[in-house]
């Protein structure tokens, strides 16, 4: 896959063969992306994105998320593939890496 291909914040859902397309963009959290902290949250939001954290460092600090490819994450993160059927409006959480990822309501801190 190219880095330099389109990418896009919406795609319809449910994805095709229950795969996350190529295209799709999300907000990744860099520790995530740089192999520093596994992936330990996935949220699909309501709105359809997706936000990808490590789940222990905060991802609202300056420089420290980034929107990208999906399939960035998913290469440091290959059982994060299995996600792509999480309904909008949950979130996919585990407590380290090779656990099993528990889907729930996502509730919003800001609601």
């Amino acid at each position: 896959m190219s880095s330099m291909a389109e990418m896009l914040q919406y795609l319809p859902f449910p994805f095709d063969r229950d795969e996350f397309p190529a295209r799709l963009g999300a907000v990744v959290q860099c520790t995530v992306l740089d192999g520093v902290e596994p992936a330990r949250q996935v949220i699909h939001a309501e709105d359809g994105s997706w936000l990808i954290g490590d789940g222990v460092n905060d991802p609202n600090g300056v420089g420290a998320s980034i929107a990208t490819h999906i399939w960035h994450a998913i290469e440091r993160n290959s059982s994060m593939a299995t996600l792509a059927t999480t309904p909008p409006g949950h979130i996919a959480t585990r407590a380290n890496s090779g656990d099993e990822w528990i889907i729930t309501w996502h509730e919003r801190p800001d609601a």
